[in-house]
């Protein structure tokens, strides 16, 4: 333990050693908020979580630097899918102990993976959009949207928990304790959870008579009297029960009075209510119906525009035409440049551009032949930038080819390795070795030709001589 006036190490003394200040007190704080970690790591390995909060919390209002507690307690908040204030607590630790600390590894392990920060994001937002449905009272729309959130992350205690209320608003008993028992497996102390399952279990097991509130029964002053529970029954005594035609009278009696109250009272009500339910509804598909002749009218509205813009559009295209081979050469060295700018490692990005100049149509091929001066300054300029990366991504990727036996990948590859870089021997020389084991002797001859009089007492002049030898003696 640090003295907190000198940072001296403390001894067993009430006084620091170092410059005699009063630590009776502070280390009575310190202690407690050890006390209170190890009572909130105690927790959370049994899993009470909520009690680990309450602990860990506890032990950081004593002493705001222990980094212990705060590291743990962001872990048991992440454990509840709350991964915000996880973050939150990983964050104010690390700045209080930047080296040796954790909360490092915490922090990289969620920001530097993009799919699980989307993830979060998306449920922190699925959840927000539930609260505004419950708010709004659509339950289903807020039900469909709690199953997203916890099939992002189905450690969501509050999740749980709000659609576990929402299945007893609907008095769905079973799913409530379903969403409930989830939530018991992650916080097995968490004061809500146990509310809600209390009044779940209430409902699918209601409480029975307790044994002994049977019936009591007592005979006095000529009448019966039967005691069930805080309830007394009293019914007369030597009172015969009337049968017969009496009875068959009392019942067609309730009858016509049953028969006459659906008539006056029931039946008028439930007609006004189909009459309001059928113009409801009639009023519904009137407006559906206004809003579909509406939409028609501006799709209609918006086809004509689109028409006459395609048309415009055409009309320019075809004046556009005759420089159409020059606009594809320009666009792709401009292309090119940003894809630079942007990304100067990314070689194979750029060289897409770059072959899209030598590509096309007639017409580009004829717009190289007349390429402008600042174009020609332009893509001077970015081959220079580029230096050997672009000749070693093509000769790389054409040996490559040349290993795999794939000749005809190959070729073109070590083609524009040698086009971007004519001092490089080895892929003039590999090129001849693709033309003549892909079966094109001709241009295998013109190119051990080429090796042998730009690359004289080589070791590939020398290897070209005998094959050409070969190729000849074939012949």
């Amino acid at each position: 333990m640090i003295c907190y006036n000198c940072g001296c190490r403390l001894s067993e003394h009430d006084f620091c050693t170092g410059c005699g200040a009063d630590v009776s007190t502070y280390k009575k704080i310190m202690f407690m908020s050890n006390r209170f970690y190890n009572d909130g790591l105690e927790k959370a390995m049994v899993r009470d979580l909520s009690g680990a909060i309450i602990s860990l919390r506890q032990s950081l209002k004593l002493n705001k630097n222990n980094i212990d507690a705060r590291n743990l307690l962001g872990l048991v908040y992440f454990e509840l899918g709350e991964t915000v204030s996880a973050l939150s607590e990983w964050v104010i630790s690390k700045n209080l102990r930047s080296k040796k600390n954790i909360a490092d590894d915490y922090i990289d392990m969620i920001q530097t993976n993009q799919a699980r920060l989307d993830t979060i994001n998306q449920t922190i937002k699925k959840y927000n959009q539930a609260l505004l449905y419950c708010y709004q009272d659509s339950q289903d729309l807020a039900v469909i949207q709690l199953k997203k959130v916890l099939s992002y992350n189905p450690k969501y205690v509050r999740a749980h928990q709000l659609l576990a209320l929402l299945y007893i608003n609907m008095e769905e008993w079973e799913k409530a304790q379903k969403e409930l028992a989830k939530c018991s497996q992650i916080d097995t102390n968490n004061t809500t959870t146990l509310r809600y399952l209390r009044e779940v279990e209430h409902m699918l097991q209601p409480e029975e008579p307790a044994k002994g509130a049977g019936k009591k029964k007592s005979a006095t002053n000529g009448v019966m009297r039967y005691q069930s529970g805080n309830e007394t029954i009293i019914q007369p005594m030597n009172k015969k029960e009337v049968r017969g035609v009496s009875t068959l009278l009392n019942l067609g009696i309730g009858v016509i009075i049953g028969v006459a109250i659906a008539c006056f009272l029931i039946l008028p009500g439930q007609i006004q209510s189909a009459k309001a339910d059928i113009n409801d509804q009639l009023r519904v598909v009137s407006e559906q119906s206004d809003a579909k002749t509406a939409t028609i009218d501006e799709l209609e509205q918006k086809v004509q525009k689109l028409t006459d813009d395609n048309a415009q559009l055409s009309e320019e295209l075809a004046s556009y035409q005759n420089t159409s081979g020059a606009m594809m050469v320009s666009d792709g060295l401009m292309m090119a440049v940003n894809a630079y700018m942007e990304e100067p490692e990314n070689i194979e990005r750029i060289a897409s551009y770059l072959e899209t100049i030598d590509a096309g149509d007639e017409d580009a091929k004829e717009a190289q032949k007349e390429r402008s001066e600042a174009f020609t300054v332009l893509y001077n300029r970015l081959l220079e930038a580029l230096g050997n990366n672009l000749v070693d991504f093509y000769y790389n990727a054409g040996y490559e080819s040349y290993r795999a036996e794939n000749y005809e990948e190959a070729i073109p590859n070590l083609q524009k390795a040698w086009k971007y870089d004519n001092t490089k021997s080895e892929a003039l020389f590999y090129l001849g070795n693709s033309y003549h084991r892909n079966g094109d002797d001709d241009n295998a001859k013109e190119t051990y030709a080429l090796v042998i009089d730009h690359f004289p007492d080589t070791d590939f002049a020398n290897k070209s001589e005998t094959a050409l030898a070969e190729i000849n003696n074939a012949e």
